[in-house]
């Protein structure tokens, strides 16, 4: 069970009655990328929001879901691309695939999902939460979709090449202010 615990964060706060909005403003990337998408809406810096799913990059298989949430908001081939290729995408492409609702200018995201937030407040809570059963009844994934991507997660880090790429990755400045965070998705298109 408790290997299961990350997915089942990220399943209760997609199914909670209450509505979740991301803002983002800067990198989430792997399990930040995964929360981003437990949240019912998302929006993001046009500027400064960065999202990826980077674990293909070292050999590992992302276990928090976004194989089963991406290919529903994006698609199949853009999901494919999204985490197989294991790239940065910038807020204003993030957007244009619709994996976060819309890029705003920086200096704008605040007000805009403080505006957002305040005027579904004002809403009827038991209308609001009717409609997300409805909306998540046909889309969003099932337990089991998730349970089966954090086995394949688990399974795949222990890898004896994954453990290899990870420590390239955190040798070369993963985890670390620096370059390689910075621009991860450029340095596991390069093998770290």
């Amino acid at each position: 069970m408790f290997r299961y615990l990350w997915v089942t964060l990220l399943v209760r706060l997609s199914s909670a009655a209450a509505v979740s909005i991301a803002s983002i403003r800067g990198r989430a990337r792997g399990a930040g990328s995964e929360f981003a998408l437990a949240c019912d809406i998302r929006f993001g810096s046009r500027e400064r929001c960065v999202l990826a799913q980077f674990e293909v990059g070292v050999g590992a298989v992302p276990g928090g879901g976004p194989m089963a949430r991406l290919a529903r908001l994006v698609g199949r081939g853009r999901a494919l691309e999204i985490v197989l290729g294991a790239d940065d995408f910038p807020g204003e492409l993030a957007a244009h695939y619709g994996y976060i609702n819309r890029a705003l200018p920086d200096g704008e995201l605040d007000d805009f999902v403080e505006a957002f937030a305040s005027r579904l407040s004002n809403f009827d809570k038991r209308a609001i939460a009717e409609v997300k059963t409805l909306i998540d009844g046909p889309t969003l994934p099932t337990l089991s979709e998730f349970q089966a991507g954090m086995e394949a997660y688990f399974v795949s880090a222990t890898r004896p090449e994954t453990r290899a790429r990870i420590g390239a990755a955190i040798s070369a400045g993963l985890q670390r202010r620096g370059d390689v965070e910075l621009n991860l998705g450029r340095y596991v298109g390069r093998g770290v």
